[in-house]
């Protein structure tokens, strides 16, 4: 039975754990103090934390979450990244460390309910962000759009066009015409 002091840690890792959208284990084994804190500042600006966890606490904790498939592989001394947004811009946070930091090592992470290995997580690195993709889709969509309201508008601008070149042309023909119907009833009066 875990005493009062755990039980509480327990309850603020569950309520840490709510709406989170991914999770990766990490061991952090050889960083140092300072090190682990540049990484805690790397992560938060991706929208994510840097917990060092006890692993048994940690797996009740998780029950019943999005990261319970982390459970069976907290083993050793592991940190926790909890992500709360974009799992790309955390896994290229991630990335960019560990390039600099080779003593931190990726163990494995979780999004939607997937197990993904570090040679996943770093593919998911390499993807564009949330932000990028979104920005893709529109351009994607906002493309044929443009086209289809240049095709859905041609007819009246064609119209508008033809008519003011028949405008243009009209006040030199109004004049011949006007002089043809004088013509033609002065004829008419003679007959």
């Amino acid at each position: 039975m875990p005493t009062q002091a755990k039980a509480e840690k327990i309850d603020e890792l569950k309520g840490r754990l709510l709406g989170v959208q991914a999770g990766v284990l990490t061991e952090y084994r050889g960083l140092t103090v300072q090190q682990l804190a540049e990484l805690r500042k790397q992560l938060k600006v991706a929208a994510a934390e840097y917990r060092v966890v006890k692993n048994r606490l940690a797996r009740i904790a998780m029950e019943g979450s999005p990261l319970a498939p982390l459970q069976k592989h907290l083993t050793g001394p592991i940190g926790l990244v909890i992500v709360r947004k974009d799992p790309v811009a955390v896994a290229k946070a991630l990335t960019a460390f560990a390039r600099t930091n080779p003593a931190l090592s990726v163990k494995i992470g979780v999004i939607d309910g997937q197990l993904l290995e570090p040679k996943e997580l770093r593919a998911v690195a390499d993807m564009p962000s949330r932000e990028a993709l979104r920005s893709q889709i529109v351009g994607a969509v906002q493309g044929p759009l443009a086209q289809m309201v240049g095709l859905l508008t041609a007819p009246q601008r064609d119209l508008v066009y033809i008519l003011a070149e028949r405008g243009k042309a009209a006040p030199a023909n109004g004049a011949g015409a006007g002089d043809s119907t004088t013509e033609v009833h002065t004829t008419s009066q003679e007959g």
